[in-house]
């Protein structure tokens, strides 16, 4: 792919994820993200007992925790707005979890500044923490990616990523969670501090 393909593929994908924000999501989500941490604490302290699996709380739970923004994304589908979001330009060490669950998907590691103003990777935490599925809502086909166990939608795939592995992985600030290095620990992913053993 050329640079002039892969810079008009991500100025297409720009202006069709804000297309999409604009008629799939009526929320102003101003809420501080410290509060936000806060009203989806009930989700993530199963995160916090390794020998606890990772669930999916009921619609009225998630209506209730989650702010109208962090809904929208993961259970209807929206998209956040591009350079209005919590990580797009977040440069700490860290794991990016499902807001919903707690289902470790990201790592600090593997992002990269794309310049589209969403958080972006080039791969998953591990091969086994998203599931892609195909995307015809627009005119042109895209791969959506969702976490396994919640099934929250988190974002998309393209293929102008950097080396590696030539992805990017474009995902919303408000389906996810992000845990710093040092908290890995007391939060529940001591497993994943090896990320960092070189850092």
């Amino acid at each position: 792919m050329t640079n002039l393909t892969g810079k008009l593929l991500i100025l297409l994908t720009l202006i069709m994820s804000i297309s999409t924000y604009a008629f799939t999501s009526s929320a102003d989500d101003s809420t501080p993200m410290e509060t936000r941490n806060n009203q989806s604490m009930t989700h993530h302290t199963a995160a916090k007992d390794t020998s606890m699996k990772f669930v999916k709380p009921s619609k009225e739970e998630l209506q209730k925790t989650l702010t109208p923004l962090q809904y929208n994304v993961t259970q209807e589908e929206g998209t956040e707005r591009p350079f209005k979001n919590e990580y797009w330009d977040n440069k700490r060490d860290g794991i990016y979890v499902d807001i919903v669950s707690g289902e470790p998907l990201f790592s600090s590691t593997d992002k990269y500044k794309s310049g589209t103003g969403w958080p972006s990777f080039t791969k998953p935490i591990t091969d086994n923490a998203i599931v892609s599925k195909k995307d015809n809502k627009l005119f042109f086909s895209r791969t959506e990616i969702r976490s396994p166990i919640a099934d929250s939608h988190l974002g998309h795939v393209f293929d102008d990523g950097p080396e590696p592995t030539g992805k990017r992985y474009c995902m919303n600030s408000s389906a996810m969670r992000f845990i710093p290095k040092e908290d890995l620990k007391s939060e529940g992913y001591s497993h994943l501090i090896k990320l960092f053993s070189g850092i």
